[in-house]
């Protein structure tokens, strides 16, 4: 399967720092819950956030490493949404089975919904909907990205002196 002409594993190679901060983040969330630090001071390590944020330096890279088009947009996002769901879905799965706790159980954030209801929301609307809205974003970035720094070939007609 190629998109953009590029395959999943030149995607997976482009995106491999972000779900490396993306997990960092998922990890570092997770410790400092486990280690008692104040629920106000958790609450912004935000493994959304730093998605949201890896959306957008993926677009970046996509730019200016001149990778692909809008489908490599949506496909990256697609992949980082995956990968972010995926690991809270795990979380909720080691609290679920184990008979414990931990932050994405917790009331605040699981809403007294059952550890099954909550993973299927998280891999059906937060997977949907965290792709529709982060492509939506990531395609009018790259637009811009387009606009206002556009990248010319070497050779390319606009680039040789008149």
């Amino acid at each position: 399967m190629k998109i953009g002409g590029h395959g999943l594993r030149d995607h997976l190679r482009l995106l491999a720092p972000l779900f490396g901060l993306i997990a960092a983040v998922w990890v570092l969330r997770m410790v400092m819950a486990m280690a008692g630090t104040d629920p106000s001071i958790v609450r912004y390590v935000s493994v959304g956030v730093m998605s949201a944020f890896s959306g957008l330096l993926a677009v970046w890279l996509i730019h200016f490493r001149r990778f692909g088009g809008y489908s490599n947009v949506v496909f990256a996002t697609f992949l980082l949404i995956l990968w972010k769901e995926s690991l809270i879905v795990a979380a909720v799965a080691f609290a679920a089975m184990t008979g414990t706790s931990n932050i994405y159980t917790a009331v605040e954030y699981a809403h007294r919904m059952s550890h099954a209801k909550h993973i299927t929301l998280h891999l059906t609307l937060g997977v949907g909907f965290g792709t529709l809205f982060g492509s939506a974003m990531g395609c009018a970035l790259l637009w811009l990205l387009r606009r206002v720094v556009p990248l010319t070939h070497p050779g390319h007609p606009s680039t040789q002196p008149r």
